[in-house]
């Protein structure tokens, strides 16, 4: 079976959860990557068959997602890009004929299945915001932020066959055809023994506000993100700059009393996997790291923060053994769970595609009147 499959790459967390995915696949299966940004230079270091091509960025102020700039900066680049890019990946991949597509929050891959009749697969944590349903205490406050969220969720990939939801928190569905799977995660973290030690890991591209807060807390704090140069290595009251590192990283992560970072979806799952209690401050504008951040408080593994001061620190602190106890009952068995719905579930949009077109060469061949 032949799978083209598309990885958005805005971040890294889409580039680590698919090459977890298409390494399973390959085992079987033929797979082809297309991948834009920080997706690309991942992906293209470890398989073979990854193209390049085009994808959207997002302009940043203090923060805060600036959407106008976000598009114009994004239509420009599709002005300068796009043309001969598509032109030239559409011609390889129409002689290759792929059975299905599977698109992680890629757009390209989603127009391309829609143009040439190719089943697609979505398989992501973005569309939790438009195949559930979620109640006021979710969106309270960020009604505008819902309503954008969903357009450009519904823009980037078009209409899909299925739709498989990596997630750590289960809403009601709202749209059929939808999977929820346990979050996918890096191997480091399945392999890691987690201890429960007397640090904080902060991981945040925060301000001032952070910084005037963590000063003073009662843990000592390994901050992450915030400071480069001659700053890394030093201490700030109960701060210590860490140098940015994937390991060291990963290290006081395993071993920390508890996680302070924004409401971005890999590092939530890998510290509710890891049975580390969060504090998550999501990006303002930003609905999906809201919905992340107050699922993770409704099921008492953390608390969301809209703004951080002493207040906000000292409840979360405070909660830290009764956070650690509803943490103690999550249960998931590594990625095993996921990558077996993923994997039939692409096995069987092709094989309802090989049917259709046999169906149809079928009664192409019948005589009328017979």
């Amino acid at each position: 079976m032949k799978i083209l499959y598309g990885v958005n790459g805005e971040g890294m967390g889409h580039a680590t959860r698919s090459e977890l995915v298409i390494s399973d696949l390959l085992r079987d299966h033929e797979v082809r990557i297309v991948a834009s940004g920080a997706a690309f230079r991942y992906l293209s270091g470890i398989f073979d068959e990854v193209s390049e091509v085009f994808g959207p960025s997002f302009a940043m102020d203090q923060g805060r997602i600036q959407r106008w700039a976000s598009f114009t900066g994004t239509l420009a680049s599709a002005r300068r890009q796009l043309p001969a890019n598509v032109r030239d990946w559409i011609s390889t991949i129409d002689k290759w004929k792929p059975d299905v597509a599977v698109s992680d929050f890629e757009p390209l891959t989603g127009n391309y299945a829609r143009l040439s009749g190719t089943p697609l697969v979505c398989v992501d944590n973005i569309h939790m915001i438009d195949r559930c349903k979620h109640d006021r205490e979710i969106t309270t406050g960020a009604i505008d932020d819902v309503q954008l969220a969903r357009a450009v969720t519904r823009a980037m990939v078009p209409h899909a066959g299925d739709y498989v939801i990596p997630t750590f928190f289960y809403p009601e569905l709202a749209k059929g055809r939808t999977s929820l799977v346990p979050s996918i995660l890096r191997t480091a973290i399945i392999e890691a023994e987690p201890t429960r030690g007397d640090h904080l890991v902060v991981y945040s591209g925060g301000g001032d506000e952070l910084i005037d807060t963590l000063r003073e807390a009662p843990l000592p704090v390994h901050l992450y993100g915030m400071r480069d140069g001659d700053e890394v290595g030093t201490t700030d009251g109960a701060i210590e700059y860490r140098p940015r590192s994937v390991d060291g990283f990963l290290e006081d992560l395993v071993s920390c009393r508890g996680v302070i970072t924004g409401g971005g979806f890999s590092l939530l799952s890998e510290a509710v996997y890891l049975g580390k209690p969060t504090l998550a401050m999501p990006l303002e504008g930003q609905f999906e790291q809201l919905m992340n951040a107050r699922y993770l408080e409704r099921e008492g593994y953390g608390t969301c923060a809209l703004s951080i001061d002493s207040d906000e620190l000292n409840r979360f602190l405070d909660g830290l053994d009764d956070f650690q106890g509803k943490l103690g009952n999550y249960s998931q068995d590594g990625n095993e769970e996921a990558l077996r719905v993923i994997r039939s579930t692409v096995e069987a949009a092709a094989g309802r595609t090989r049917r259709d077109r046999t169906k149809a060469r079928l009664q192409a061949r019948r005589v009328p009147g017979l």
